[in-house]
């Protein structure tokens, strides 16, 4: 199978997917032997983390397993078990296809199954009134807790939230939310933002513009208000007219955003030397555009994104992008949810990681 680069589904997906399918379809066969880790690796083109996170979940979920110094292997699917014969906890995420929420569901699932708790997983495809459905749902099930990444763009939790913290039902955030009380797990958006200015400042860039994600995004403005402190500290002016945002409606993937704003950016008559994006789908979505526009990247304009997704180091011209550690953030969501349903002692409600700079082509920094 040849890995869909342009196609927003993390590439360690599209993995699971094609060896599912070979395994219906009897192209592999129970007990027989897949091939190495470098030998997938090769035959998919991605890095052997992607392959053995691919590999690790089919384990899990029953797929395959591994004989150590042996190898991986088609295991015969056994039946699962009931919610009621062990804990479960919830996970709630807005879109499984958005890369950084799918890796973020794969940690919280490796996570729970090694201390001993299974998880429901649901998506909401971006709509309140299933996203809240699926709340509910969940507590009427019995699961001991939820971790949840709401469709909601607002800086402020949402009243079903609200609802599960007044009444100390246990819960943790994944998706941004500014209100100090709530549990959340994340990374320091205003502060990589920041980071990811600075650097394209550092290079020599004094023109630079921002793209935005639609009206009403939380984590669009506070990464905007890390790209102004950042221009502002180092002197260089803010111009609002380089900025970009979309006007069409919000349907739109990131990708497809990016795409079309793309266009607005050719039409410009004083064009920005570089960009800072507000995530990285819409960056790749940039850069597919203005590339075919006949724009050279970086030469004619640098772009640096924000989330580190798998994507990112396959485009055209690899994406420098600064990275969410996303394996902490899961990992630490379900501990800290686990040890507020033992009953624990926790008094840390927010858990803020620092994000790192991933410097590859599109920025100019390797010319």
């Amino acid at each position: 199978m040849a890995i869909d680069f342009q196609d927003s589904t993390p590439l360690y997906v599209q993995i699971i997917k094609d060896i599912k399918s070979k395994i219906s379809s009897g192209k592999l066969e129970i007990g027989e032997q897949l091939k190495t880790h470098k030998e997938l690796a090769k035959e998919y083109d991605v890095s052997l983390i992607t392959v053995k996170s691919a590999l690790s979940s089919l384990i899990d979920e029953g797929y395959l397993f591994s004989r150590v110094g042996k190898g991986t292997f088609v295991a015969k699917k056994e039946e699962t078990h009931s919610i009621s014969q062990h804990d479960s906890v919830g996970l709630v995420l807005q879109d499984l296809k958005n890369p950084f929420f799918s890796l973020i569901a794969h940690m919280v699932e490796e996570t729970a199954y090694s201390k001993s708790y299974n998880l429901l997983l649901s998506n909401s495809s971006s709509k309140i009134e299933k996203e809240e459905g699926q709340i509910k749902h969940f507590k009427q099930m019995g699961v001991k807790g939820l971790i949840i990444a709401t469709f909601r763009k607002k800086p402020h939790a949402p009243e079903i939230i609200r609802s599960l913290h007044n009444e100390g039902y246990p819960y943790v955030m994944v998706s941004y939310v500014a209100d100090e009380d709530i549990w959340y797990v994340g990374t320091d958006h205003e502060g990589g933002a920041y980071m990811g200015t600075k650097h394209l400042i550092d290079l020599g860039y004094q023109k630079i513009g921002y793209i935005n994600s639609h009206t009403k995004n939380a984590l669009g403005e506070v990464r905007h208000d890390g790209f102004k402190r950042a221009l502002e500290e180092h002197n260089v002016t803010y111009n609002p007219e380089f900025n970009l945002r979309p006007t069409f409606p919000n349907t739109m993937s990131g990708f497809d955003s990016g795409y079309k704003l793309g266009e607005d950016f050719d039409q410009m008559k004083d064009k920005p030397e570089a960009y800072f994006s507000y995530n990285d789908l819409t960056a790749l979505g940039f850069l597919k555009r203005i590339q075919e526009l006949g724009y050279r990247v970086p030469e004619d304009v640098a772009v640096v994104g924000f989330d580190d997704i798998d994507q990112a180091d396959y485009a055209n011209v690899p994406l420098t992008t600064i990275h969410q550690p996303v394996e902490k953030i899961g990992a630490a969501a379900i501990d800290t949810l686990i040890s507020r349903i033992e009953g624990k002692s926790t008094d840390k409600h927010r858990i803020i990681f620092p994000p790192t700079l991933v410097v590859r082509e599109s920025c100019g920094a390797r010319r």
